[in-house]
């Protein structure tokens, strides 16, 4: 049975902006049949990296957090602490960022609580049934505890997946730190050393002193790596790469059981805002041109539904012409040619599989 997803396009004209057309979308869509009445309400959002400039804006959560006020529950934003270096790796950081990126109190209407804890230790050990690789999650502890679950995610490309949507904002972020090791470590990368020339970008960028430099040339320590990929993204020649073909679809698969295991037992609501689409995911210090045009925002209860409506929808989009993958050479889909050595469905149909929702879905227009 298909499931509803909700949409609103981007245009704006007289009293009508963005946010209040972000607004009738969630009222649309039936966040009201929730019951908030003096719930904690978790809004997982991802902060952005300090440089990165993708990320959705602090406007966008004051929305949701003040529409969930109005149906009396008690919103916070929160995220959990990341596994790479970066500056959000532990709380102090992490709440740095999220300030410097206009996230605070005032600009939100709710406070901010780091999931995971000050080093990203406080976890939640959360069983489940139904799942192929991941029997007791590890979930940021904050967000275990809260009464309802809300996803605002910002709809991208993404370098291990194929894109982010709903299932990695909440599967992936919701992950303490030990949980992300756990969703990444199915397997080991390899430097072909033909390529290398001992730039440093991915020891800078390891959080785990992976790869090594020797000689001007990087060899990887296979017992520190922990497949997480970060690295390939960073390495300007493609010298790093995965010989596990089957790696970043297990990650997907892992990804969609961490979902489960944030959104078991709980209301959860779903919303991605598909504007800015970059290549590569929020954590990067930096983000690349759109490759496709602003779209619009979505809503659903399904996140298995809402995520296959974005793809759809940026896959049925021009590509940008002057962005780097408008320029490249087109292969299949767009979110293919954006990362051709991907198979971005595999996370959906595994989701689907384990029960998370379904991938047939109604689009709803709201004008």
């Amino acid at each position: 049975m298909a499931s509803d997803v909700y949409y609103c396009n981007l245009e704006s004209h007289g009293s009508v902006s963005r946010l209040t057309k972000l607004e009738k979308l969630l009222r649309a869509a039936g966040i009201a049949k929730i019951d908030f009445t003096d719930k904690f309400v978790a809004i997982k959002l991802h902060f952005g990296e300090a440089g990165n400039l993708s990320f959705l804006r602090p406007n966008y959560a004051k929305v949701v957090a003040d529409l969930v006020k109005s149906f009396g529950g008690r919103p916070f934003l929160t995220d959990c602490n990341t596994l790479y270096v970066g500056t959000r790796k532990n709380a102090l950081e992490h709440m740095d960022t999220a300030n410097l990126n206009g996230f605070n109190p005032i600009s939100t209407g709710c406070q901010i609580i780091i999931a995971d804890g000050l080093k990203g230790l406080d976890e939640a050990l959360v069983p489940l049934e139904g799942t192929e690789y991941v029997k007791e999650a590890k979930i940021g502890r904050a967000l275990a505890d809260a009464d309802v679950v809300i996803s605002l995610a910002h709809f991208k490309g993404h370098e291990s997946t194929g894109f982010g949507g709903a299932l990695k904002n909440l599967g992936m972020g919701g992950g303490s730190r030990a949980g992300k090791m756990e969703q990444h470590s199915w397997g080991k990368v390899e430097v072909d050393q033909d390529l290398c020339i001992g730039c440093g970008a991915c020891k800078r960028i390891c959080a785990n002193d992976g790869p090594q430099i020797e000689n001007h040339k990087c060899h990887i320590n296979q017992d520190n790596c922990v497949g997480c990929g970060r690295c390939i993204a960073v390495c300007p020649k493609d010298a790093i790469s995965n010989p596990h073909s089957n790696t970043n679809d297990v990650l997907q698969c892992k990804i969609a059981e961490y979902t489960k295991a944030v959104v078991q037992g709980k209301d959860a609501f779903y919303i991605n805002l598909v504007i800015d689409v970059s290549p590569n995911c929020d954590c990067h210090a930096e983000n690349d041109l759109a490759f496709v045009p602003d779209i619009g925002f979505f809503a659903s209860f399904d996140p298995v539904a809402i995520d296959r409506a974005c793809c759809d929808a940026v896959n049925k989009a021009p590509l940008v012409p002057t962005s780097p993958v408008g320029k490249g050479k087109r292969v299949g889909d767009n979110l293919t040619t954006n990362h051709p050595d991907l198979n971005w469905h595999v996370g959906l149909d595994h989701a689907e599989k384990i029960g998370l929702g379904t991938q047939d879905y109604h689009l709803i227009e709201v004008r």
